[in-house]
């Protein structure tokens, strides 16, 4: 008999082949939802230089392990903008400082103040969001930072300049098919003029694969057990099982062209 994921969770009430692809994931126990994984995270981290006096605000944190992370370096507040309210409370769950929150927002229009925050960043967003929305979310994180501030991104990229324009428009359609959601990965070189156009100077680039549901990914990213419990429940449901092997054999399929990148620029 099929046993079904029923955890109230990011996705309540829709039906599995319905949901979005990043929800069924989460909702079978995967709590890293990054196209390069917890290692490109940390180099994202790494390069944003957080510290004790910094003014954090993250867009869209999903399930909270990054926020988990920047907390460790205990900045001088933290402000998570999130429109799902489901992932909302999940990730308030973590915060219990008094300088520490999460709001029920969108990243193009946060409503924060404007030069509040020394450090801006989002992961596994943009790649959603069509070219007019890229270019909000992004000038929405210029208003918010001061003077030199960082921002911070992680999404999916192609990796190469040279595509063609008929393979580039079939794997946003394949990608789109079975994450069900529109996917509109950049190249490098655009993910940079991206932030620069919004009046960002790129500062550290870094890459990693796309693999976010192969085997040695999920340990790396979820641990052993956590790993386990994931395969476990997708085993369990066979619709939730569908979908991950849907999206499992699209990101095989164009595993040479897609990839993952980490940019941080500086607020010029």
């Amino acid at each position: 008999m099929t046993h079904k994921i029923n955890s109230v969770g990011p996705g309540e009430g829709l039906k599995t082949e319905k949901m979005p692809g990043h929800w069924v994931l989460a909702r079978l126990g995967k709590r890293v939802l990054r196209p390069g994984g917890i290692e490109l995270t940390r180099q994202m981290l790494a390069a944003l230089k957080i510290s004790s006096t910094d003014r954090v605000i993250e867009f869209a944190p999903g399930m909270g392990v990054t926020a988990q992370i920047t907390l460790t370096f205990a900045p001088e507040s933290y402000t998570a903008v999130e429109r799902d309210e489901a992932a909302a409370k999940i990730v308030s769950r973590y915060l219990k400082g008094e300088r520490q929150r999460c709001v029920v927002g969108t990243a193009a229009n946060t409503g924060l103040p404007d030069q509040s925050a020394t450090v801006v960043y989002g992961e596994a967003m943009l790649t959603m969001q069509t070219e007019e929305m890229k270019h909000s979310i992004v000038r929405e994180a210029h208003r918010l930072l001061q003077s030199g501030g960082r921002y911070g991104i992680h999404e999916m990229c192609l990796m190469s300049d040279q595509l063609e324009e008929t393979v580039r428009g079939e794997i946003e359609r394949a990608l789109t098919g079975v994450v069900h959601h529109g996917v509109r990965p950049l190249t490098i070189a655009e993910w940079n003029a991206l932030l620069q156009s919004e009046g960002f100077e790129v500062r550290d680039v870094e890459l990693a694969p796309m693999s976010l549901l192969e085997p040695r990914r999920l340990i790396s990213d979820e641990g052993p057990r956590g790993a386990l419990r994931f395969a476990w429940n997708a085993l369990r449901d066979s619709d939730a099982r569908r979908r991950v092997l849907a999206m499992r054999s699209v990101f095989r399929r164009y595993r040479k062209e897609l990839g993952a990148v980490a940019i941080v620029g500086v607020k010029q």
